[in-house]
């Protein structure tokens, strides 16, 4: 695994920022790291980089373990931060030289350019980094995270600041890098992550909500069987509903809200509309529901 994450915890006084989240990212995979704002993503991120020192758990980058050997496995990683840090006075090249000389690279000019050309630089390539629109510096800060061509991309929030265009050839950047690379990346743009990615993380205060993939995430938004969530007035028993013809299954929660797996969502309405005809039940709320990325994120996060 080029990414292995046990029981990762980190405190802020009486607050878990990160609660016991333990996940795993086999090499060549691209995983979208999803939760609401202050869910723990950024923590998480900085935690497997290095910038912070975990209260708990262990973190290890291509089998070396951050804790105990820090500069060797902060090497395999390129790091595109939320908040992004350039040196304004400098220009395009004379940053990325500067980076490609923290790391020594021999073949320093070679890679200045190939990721100049790799993130889209080239037209602002010998302009000040201060004078940039903030989609080419965060192009720049991407160009600077690819330099030394690592193993593992950590990229939080990396289309931010983005338009349309550029979104598109950012995306293509980071699903080229994916093919030999482990890529891990947040983002609040759902439609971003179904694009790019193969695998979904969701946390929501700390803890890990969802560990999937968006194929099995897509089938069973394809599936067949539709989901209907029902909630009677009344206290009612599952072999009422269960004589509907289009309903297959049906679980009660505490919260007496009826979860109904049916062949037909819109038949299976139109039998509990009669049954509550029929029986003199009161609806107080029925809803289909979808298998989709933007349902499942709202499901775990509210």
């Amino acid at each position: 695994m080029s990414i292995e994450v046990k029981n990762l915890t980190k405190i802020y006084g009486t607050q878990k920022a990160v609660d016991n989240l333990s996940f795993s990212i086999p090499k060549g995979e691209i995983v979208g790291f999803l939760g609401p704002n202050g869910a723990g993503k950024s923590t998480t991120m900085k935690m497997i980089t290095g910038y912070l020192r975990p209260d708990a758990g262990s973190i290890l980058v291509d089998g070396i373990d951050m804790l105990q050997e820090p500069l060797k496995a902060k090497a395999k990683i390129g790091y595109l931060p939320e908040a992004n840090p350039l040196y304004l006075d400098m220009y395009v090249k004379e940053y990325l030289a500067f980076v490609a000389g923290i790391f020594k690279l021999d073949n320093k000019q070679k890679r200045i350019e190939d990721v100049i050309e790799l993130t889209g630089l080239i037209p602002e390539k010998s302009k000040k980094i201060g004078q940039l629109s903030k989609g080419y510096k965060q192009r720049t800060g991407l160009a600077a995270a690819l330099i030394h061509e690592p193993d593992v991309l950590i990229l939080d929030e990396p289309t931010s600041g983005l338009d349309p265009n550029q979104i598109i050839e950012i995306r293509n950047v980071i699903r080229e890098q994916g093919k030999n690379k482990t890529v891990l990346f947040s983002s609040h743009i759902l439609q971003e992550v179904e694009a790019i990615c193969d695998r979904i993380l969701i946390i929501n205060k700390g803890i890990l909500k969802k560990d999937s993939s968006l194929e099995n995430l897509s089938n069973i938004k394809e599936s067949s069987d539709a989901t209907i969530k029902l909630q009677f007035k009344e206290t009612i028993e599952a072999s009422w509903l269960l004589r509907l013809s289009a309903v297959k299954s049906a679980e009660r929660d505490g919260r007496s809200v009826w979860t109904l797996v049916c062949s037909d969502a819109d038949l299976a309405k139109k039998q509990i509309m009669e049954l509550s005809l029929k029986k003199n039940f009161n609806i107080v709320s029925l809803e289909s529901v979808n298998g989709d990325l933007e349902h499942t994120f709202r499901e775990l996060t509210k």
